[in-house]
């Protein structure tokens, strides 16, 4: 028998606030989380800001911070998104729990290198114009922290939240990209669907604000060059958009077994009805152009939750604010939704919050869970000029009161990678 499958906590760490409801507010005031990178000189690349999270410190969410201490960045947001969840589900006291039962699935990506230590090694190990390798291994193997390495692999999130919690069910991470979370979600719910779990943490993490990760973007031409106007810089299916702005973060949420929430009296704020995933077998950074892919799964999705695309009360869009995916997901929505694509309502967070990566996802959902629950729609900011070729209803610039039942999130990754998860109300 398939299993119903709610949401009962939430946790978020990201460019706009380190809690839901400050993250939410701020979408709602229409604030923008991007400013001039600081994470590190970013000075002569060709996009100077990001959307950094600030002021952040793990003491202030864990006692035993000092345990995660080789952790990366990304880590550290995962742990205090996944505490504050935890105690929003009220799991901390409950005695009902089988840690056997208790299952953990992650879209995260990998940790950030430490750049200035292996630009170090490489000039102390240079010699006649190339690097010594023979010197190059006896310094790394001097100077290099092991456990800091090992900390780089993306499972690295999963093993520190398994601690921290007492994981002794299931425990994944995927790296699909920009779908990542969306689609540990979806995997997620399934596994309680089947019964494998009863409750899962679940969700996503990365930090790619570092040399490695703006250079490689940059070299795709996907971020935008916006040096002039930071806030302002994404603008998801604008006429004038230019690219994305990359921004880091982490967000959790926790999926139960509908039963065993109700059963322990849990608050439910929303369940998740439908998941659909596809692959666009394109090209290894662009998507279909004909939105094909994104299209597929959309209806897989609902063909899940058994609904059809008039059933569904908004659509918060992947929306990154490159010239392609907004086009592409623009048709993909037509495809699905044909005429009524022009009413139903679409919008994208990340106007405000930049692109979370692997995270993006996660957050998204959070927002679609309290746009239920508020009946309210966050924004697309920065949307002045429209595109002749985006023309839907993006909820531009102030957020709006809709009357909200069901909900579908899209997150759409390099390589061709598409998700999508439908939530509704619960009762």
């Amino acid at each position: 028998m398939s299993r119903r499958v709610v949401i009962t906590g939430m946790g978020t760490v990201n460019p706009l606030a380190h809690d839901v409801e400050g993250t939410w507010r701020a979408l709602l005031e229409c604030k923008s989380g991007i400013s001039k990178t600081e994470l590190f000189d970013a000075s002569t690349f060709p996009s100077t800001f990001s959307a950094q999270v600030k002021d952040f410190d793990l003491s202030r969410h864990v006692d035993n911070a000092e345990r995660h201490a080789t952790a990366g960045r990304h880590c550290g947001f995962a742990i205090a998104a996944a505490v504050q969840a935890w105690k929003q589900a009220g799991l901390a006291d409950c005695d009902r729990l089988d840690a056997e039962r208790l299952g953990l699935y992650l879209g995260s990506g990998e940790g950030s290198l430490d750049f200035d230590n292996f630009t170090s090694l490489l000039v102390d190990a240079w010699s006649e114009n190339q690097v010594d390798t023979r010197e190059w291994a006896e310094l790394a193997l001097d100077r290099m922290d092991l456990w800091r390495e090992i900390e780089q692999d993306s499972n690295m999130v999963v093993a520190h939240l398994a601690a921290e919690f007492g994981v002794r069910g299931p425990a994944f991470n995927v790296l699909t990209a920009c779908a990542a979370s969306t689609q540990a979600m979806g995997e997620a719910a399934m596994q309680i669907r089947y019964g494998d779990a009863e409750v899962i943490i679940t969700g996503g993490a990365h930090s790619m604000i570092h040399p490695y990760g703006v250079t490689g973007f940059n070299r795709l031409t996907a971020l935008s060059t916006r040096n002039d106007e930071i806030e302002s810089s994404s603008r998801p299916f604008d006429l004038t958009r230019d690219g994305f702005v990359l921004g880091e973060g982490a967000s959790v949420l926790i999926l139960e077994d509908y039963d065993f929430a109700v059963a322990r009296g849990a608050d439910i704020f929303a369940e998740i009805i439908g998941f659909g995933s596809s692959a666009d077998a394109f090209r290894i950074t662009d998507q279909d152009p004909a939105g094909d892919g994104a299209a597929d799964s959309m209806r897989a999705a609902l063909e899940d939750a058994g609904l059809e695309p008039a059933d569904i009360d908004y659509v918060s869009a992947h929306g990154t604010g490159t010239q392609q995916n907004d086009q592409v997901e623009t048709k993909a929505i037509k495809q699905v939704f044909g005429d009524l694509a022009y009413k139903v309502p679409v919008s994208s967070a990340k106007s405000m919050l930049g692109h979370l990566i692997a995270a993006a996802g996660a957050t998204e959902l959070i927002t679609c869970v309290l746009a239920l629950r508020d009946q309210v729609l966050p924004p697309t900011t920065n949307y002045h000029t429209p595109d002749p070729v985006c023309d839907l209803d993006y909820v531009p610039n102030e957020p709006r009161q809709a009357k909200l039942d069901i909900v579908m999130s899209n997150s759409f990754g390099f390589g061709g990678q598409n998700d999508t998860l439908i939530i509704t109300h619960p009762s």
